[in-house]
């Protein structure tokens, strides 16, 4: 749309595929070409194979798909709820509050995500919040790191948010919670939805804090990838990661349908 002339557009496109797809899309296709090999000793992969697959989506891996669901889900709603609340909150608050709260809730992404598991592995290994060897204290390292997440989107759009809707709403005789229910939630619904998928890609994908953390009945996706690729079996561990991906994007495209069907309303 910027590029008005042909060969700029040629030259825009050619930039693209050179640089832009071998970076990101390369990559990616590798797993996936890896994910049906038999043996790779040479530039491309020889043999094919769908057995890898059917590792993938049995057993210990597909119970470790529905653990990273059920988590990736639940924190992302308690992160909606947390993030979203103290958005709004945030909102009434002085300017000097305002950065107060986003350096409160922008902290967990600004350290390692392991120096977040360390810390709610500390946190959680005694008495009275004894969540040390339970699937909990995973979902709550979880919560913690997309609760930022959650909270940015959420205050980006309360700032954008026309104050005369509240107005009009408040001088009609609305009290403040029904203001909230019926008109700011509602419009704040995209950017929450937009969130939501943040949320749930970014607890899909997490690593590092789930490492320190996790109980041996309950072991997410990413964690049994890196257990399987670490005893060699990179093949089975592509087709897994094939499966993580398309899961993801699968939830993904759902939510962004929700989010276009709901924008039409």
């Amino acid at each position: 749309m910027l590029v008005h002339s042909r060969k700029g557009r040629w030259a825009t496109w050619a930039v693209f595929f050179a640089l832009v797809a071998p970076l990101f899309a390369l990559p990616l296709l590798v797993i996936v070409a890896a994910s049906f090999a038999t043996n790779w000793s040479g530039v491309l992969p020889s043999g094919f194979t769908g057995g890898h697959y059917k590792a993938a989506t049995s057993g210990d891996s597909l119970t470790a798909l529905t653990t990273s669901l059920v988590t990736a889900v639940t924190a992302s709603l308690l992160a909606l709820v947390v993030g979203g609340w103290a958005a709004l909150a945030a909102a009434a608050l002085s300017k000097r509050g305002r950065r107060a709260m986003d350096a409160l809730f922008m902290l967990p992404v600004a350290v390692p995500s392991v120096v977040v598991g360390l810390a709610v592995l500390v946190a959680f290994s005694k008495p009275p919040m004894l969540l040390n060897g339970t699937r909990w204290i995973v979902i709550v390292a979880h919560t913690i790191l997309v609760t930022a997440f959650a909270y940015q989107s959420v205050s980006a759009a309360v700032v954008r948010l026309d104050p005369a809707y509240e107005q009009a709403a408040a001088s009609l005789g609305a009290r403040p919670a029904h203001v909230l229910w019926k008109v700011k939630l509602p419009l704040l619904l995209p950017s929450l939805n937009a969130a939501a998928g943040l949320c749930f890609a970014l607890s899909m994908g997490e690593l590092s804090a789930t490492m320190m953390l996790y109980p041996p009945d309950w072991m997410p996706l990413p964690v049994q990838i890196y257990a399987i690729t670490d005893r060699g079996s990179l093949f089975t561990g592509s087709a897994i990661a094939v499966v993580l991906m398309a899961t993801t994007l699968l939830v993904l495209l759902v939510m962004s349908r929700i989010r276009t069907k709901a924008s039409y309303r």
